[in-house]
């Protein structure tokens, strides 16, 4: 294996990485498949020398870029948690869920181009996010503040269900009430 591989990327090699992931996500986000790498990296404020040594393929921009969000909006489950209360924890990670979904909405001509190629961008994404949930439910049923008869995949159903219709454009709203609308269906009543 190449030991360069294995090194942890120096401090500022991470920020580029971490500007190129988040330009890629808004720029993949409003020009589609139209999206250019020059682009990318005038929004990135990186040379497009930097852009293309982190990523040589379009295909693994997308890639990167859509695992990014996914593990940003599951770590977010670990650091609500020890700043909120569970439900509360619960109630703001629905909206940074639908955050990483309209991410996902506006990137999915190029995630569909990149599997239609064979790619597997999704790879353990739903994993990741019901265990990220369970962890939020979890604490929530500790607490005594939601149901226990609720599975974890009832859940996420109803998350990707709403982010199927409301993650859009100028769909916010509709999305911000139909999470309150399934958050109080899992609250526990006296």
């Amino acid at each position: 294996m190449d030991r360069a591989a294995e090194r942890p990327l120096r401090a500022d090699a991470r920020r580029n990485r971490e500007k190129i992931l988040a330009a890629a996500v808004r720029v993949f986000t409003e020009d589609g498949l139209d999206a250019r790498f020059e682009h990318i990296a005038k929004v990135a404020g990186v040379g497009s020398a930097t852009l293309y040594r982190n990523f040589p393929t379009r295909e693994a921009l997308i890639e990167a870029a859509y695992r990014n969000e996914v593990a940003q909006v599951c770590e977010a489950a670990t650091e609500l948690l020890a700043a909120h209360p569970p439900f509360e924890a619960l109630r703001a990670w629905t909206r940074r869920f639908m955050d990483y979904a309209s991410a996902k909405y506006g990137m999915a001509d190029a995630l569909r181009a990149m599997a239609a190629e064979g790619g597997n961008p999704y790879g353990h994404s739903r994993d990741m996010i019901e265990a990220s949930i369970a962890e939020l439910m979890d604490a929530c049923r500790r607490a005594g503040a939601i149901r226990s008869d609720i599975p974890t995949g009832d859940i996420f159903a109803a998350l990707a269900g709403i982010a199927l219709t409301s993650a859009g454009p100028g769909q916010r709203a509709q999305a911000e009430r139909l999470l309150d609308l399934t958050l109080d269906g899992l609250r526990r009543t006296a």
